[in-house]
């Protein structure tokens, strides 16, 4: 298959090996640490869960940092992105560690939400430096192959965190913060991985580097400003983030859903309510599987936006077909549905952005990217939480998400036809 031979080209580049190896770490102690974080806000015996809490506490967690998101990226673009794989996972291990000694220590919610928001907001760092880094390790002609392989094996790692979290979480009371410092663990983990890799390997160019804080904090301004002049002058990067941040919405205001059904409709204990939920997740990640090896050859057939258009149109199809009986059975089809399509659009968003834009520039262009994702999976919470009733069903939010879908194929599907410069 062209797709075992492209996998296995790929890992035989050394340095891209090790860069992975940074990114599952990583991104596995993030699945551990977001299901803590997740039963202990949903489904903790002692907490009465509604639609309104879970995007507060969606709102709290993502939007005070996505509003430093933009100047996260003007500093990936001046500090070697080596070094911040390796600082910013320690400094995660370490406040990681903090949130279980708060979750033993039965602090006050707002104390709680504090210190995972520390541990979330260096998150920016890492994954938008992760994706500013992949083409330095790979060349050109392999970079919609290694986007398949690299941001899709970090969500299989991170489903396998999560997993792994909810195993220790059913058999083991009370384990909340046993779960966070395995998550720290991993972080360790990562930020010792990426000793293996040279500092000046990622980027960015040494005359843009500048060390001293001073130097950096005074360009951050002009710097976020060129960046968005040159997104504006990219005009197919801006319209495939424009499109993927819409079906971010949708995948969000989904998840809403689903935590809400498998709290109250599905399951009369929380066990069982965590075991559904923790099968969606896998079910999910095999979604996101099989878009790393269809999506290539998809590519191939269709372009990058006419590989997004079908994404988008097979949602608006398939989403309420299968989410509208509001049972376990087909909302599973659907996660694995929904989990190909979304990662499949990410992998074709990805590569337009890497190669519409200047290396100069990647570092806050992906970061801008990362504060649209979080924006709107905070304001599809908060509408879920306007249309979801407490059980989770709601045919009007089916409805809405496949509307969404439809308008983004149809508008992809124009633009694709009056030139993206693709």
């Amino acid at each position: 298959m062209p797709v075992v031979r492209d996998l296995r080209v790929l890992l035989r580049l050394t340095n891209f090996r090790r860069l992975l190896a940074v990114r599952l770490l990583s991104q596995s102690a993030d699945g551990v640490y977001q299901v803590a974080l997740a039963t202990y806000v949903v489904f903790s015996p002692e907490k009465q869960t509604s639609p309104t809490a879970i995007a507060s506490a969606m709102a709290v967690l993502l939007l005070p940092y996505s509003l430093i998101g933009p100047f996260a990226g003007v500093l990936l673009d001046r500090w070697q992105r080596r070094q911040v794989f390796l600082y910013g996972n320690l400094l995660r291990a370490f406040l990681a560690s903090l949130t279980a000694v708060l979750i033993l220590a039965s602090v006050p919610d707002w104390l709680f939400y504090a210190s995972a928001l520390s541990v979330t907001a260096v998150n920016r760092f890492v994954l938008a430096g992760l994706s500013a880094s992949l083409p330095r390790v790979v060349d050109s002609d392999r970079l919609v192959m290694a986007n398949s392989l690299s941001p899709t094996a970090g969500t299989l790692a991170a489903t396998a965190g999560a997993g792994l979290a909810f195993a220790v979480r059913l058999v083991s009371a009370d384990s909340d913060a046993a779960v966070v410092l395995l998550g720290a663990a991993l972080y360790l983990c990562s930020a010792l991985a990426s000793l293996r890799m040279p500092r000046e390997l990622l980027g960015p160019e040494p005359e843009l580097v500048q060390p001293r804080m001073a130097a950096v904090l005074g360009s951050t301004v002009r710097g976020l400003m060129g960046g968005l002049r040159h997104l504006t002058e990219r005009r197919a990067a801006a319209r495939v983030m424009v499109a993927m941040t819409l079906m971010r919405f949708c995948y969000g205001a989904l998840t809403v859903m689903v935590l809400m059904l498998c709290r109250y409709a599905w399951s009369e204990k929380e066990s069982d309510g965590l075991a559904v939920l923790g099968l969606a997740i896998a079910v999910s990640g095999a979604g996101f599987f099989a878009a790393a090896l269809l999506t290539p050859w998809a590519v191939g057939q269709l372009g990058q936006f006419g590989w997004m258009v079908a994404c988008a149109a097979a949602a608006a199809v398939l989403e309420p077909a299968l989410g509208l009986p509001f049972e376990p059975a087909p909302i599973l089809v659907a996660a694995f549905v929904l989990g190909l399509i979304t990662q499949g659009a990410k992998i074709a968003t990805d590569t337009v952005v890497q190669t519409s834009v200047d290396d100069a520039f990647r570092g806050r262009i992906f970061s801008l990217y990362d504060v649209l994702f979080n924006v709107a999976f905070v304001g599809a919470a908060a509408i879920a939480a306007l249309m979801l009733p407490p059980d989770g069903r709601s045919v009007h939010l089916v409805v809405v998400v496949a509307v969404i879908y439809a308008a983004v194929a149809a508008t992809m599907a124009r633009w694709s036809r009056v030139g993206a410069g693709i």
